[in-house]
């Protein structure tokens, strides 16, 4: 449905609110947009008032149940005190919300994508990861995240030991923001049999990520698991994926991870099957005891 509201100076905006299903633009303008008020200490009644609208407004986009007119994101922005590669990325991010027709996948191209990514993370209440050859990024240590990045320098990026520091630092926070919220998040790691033998970063360094591993399988709300080389069948052998739950505040999402652009799902003739080839997965990897069993015979054969 598009309403048409009066928008800022008398004028008549058909693309303000726009009330329909909950797209991963609009989850990742509305998240970005909270990210921003929170971080200069703002309250939705106060970016109400910046708009001269009802706070239900702002809720309304921050859920991603609508959309901002760009002479109200303006507003915000400026209220927010974003710097000028924020302004560009959330205008950037409200023209790809008010336009996107329905399609089966989204890519996005926009810069930073990884930031977006977080933020759905954090929002979520239960979240899958599938990897292949390698530890999921929620569940590596600050040495092998540092391994992998210089590994990436000048090759993803331009090269520079900055944007490596800030990499591994903002993987570090997204690990907190998850793994340590408020809200009690049910998380899931299956990895391959092939992660526990690529050394990155040197042997010490995969020492310290298999005894990571177990430390995280202690845990109530975490999972561990390994899936064996010599398991047939496996539906997600060569890729990477992350399941997005958000219970019943949003549709589920699917993320498909690779080194170059991100494409997220979010129509459920799509995620659907990727959530099922998940849960098949974690059928045919070792349960959480077996794999700290297999993890401490790798140790055992480390020393």
């Amino acid at each position: 449905m598009v309403l048409s509201v009066p928008c800022l100076g008398g004028q008549w905006e058909e693309a303000v609110v726009r009330a329909g299903r909950q797209t991963v633009e609009r989850r990742q303008l509305g998240l970005t947009l909270k990210r921003l008020r929170e971080r200069a200490g703002k309250t939705q009644q106060d970016a109400a008032r910046a708009l001269k609208r009802d706070a239900a407004r702002i809720s309304q986009v921050e859920t991603a149940k609508g959309s901002f007119s760009v002479e109200e994101l303006t507003v915000l922005l400026d209220f927010y005190n974003a710097d000028a590669a924020e302004r560009q990325l959330v205008l950037d991010l409200g023209r790809q919300a008010r336009k996107r027709q329905r399609g089966r996948a989204y890519i996005d191209q926009l810069p930073r994508a990884f930031e977006r990514l977080a933020d759905l993370q954090a929002d979520a209440k239960q979240i899958g990861f599938y990897e292949t050859g390698i530890v999921p990024g929620l569940a590596q240590t600050r040495e092998y995240v540092t391994a992998l990045m210089h590994a990436g320098d000048g090759y993803w990026w331009p090269r520079s030991s900055a944007e490596v520091d800030r990499r591994v630092e903002f993987r570090l926070e997204q690990q907190r923001r998850v793994l340590d919220s408020d809200d009690t998040k049910q998380v899931a790691f299956v990895l391959t049999e092939t992660a526990l033998h690529q050394v990155v970063g040197g042997r010490s360094v995969l020492r310290g990520q298999i005894l990571h591993l177990l430390q995280l399988n202690e845990r109530s709300d975490v999972a561990v698991q390994v899936i064996r080389s010599d398991v047939p069948d496996n539906p997600l052998l060569g890729g990477g994926l992350i399941t997005l739950d958000f219970g019943a505040s949003a549709p589920r999402i699917a993320f498909t991870t690779s080194h170059g652009t991100s494409t997220y799902h979010d129509q459920e003739a799509d995620v659907f099957p990727m959530f099922r080839a998940f849960d098949r997965v974690r059928d045919s990897a070792l349960p959480p005891e077996e794999t700290s069993d297999l993890l401490l015979a790798k140790l055992k054969d480390m020393t």
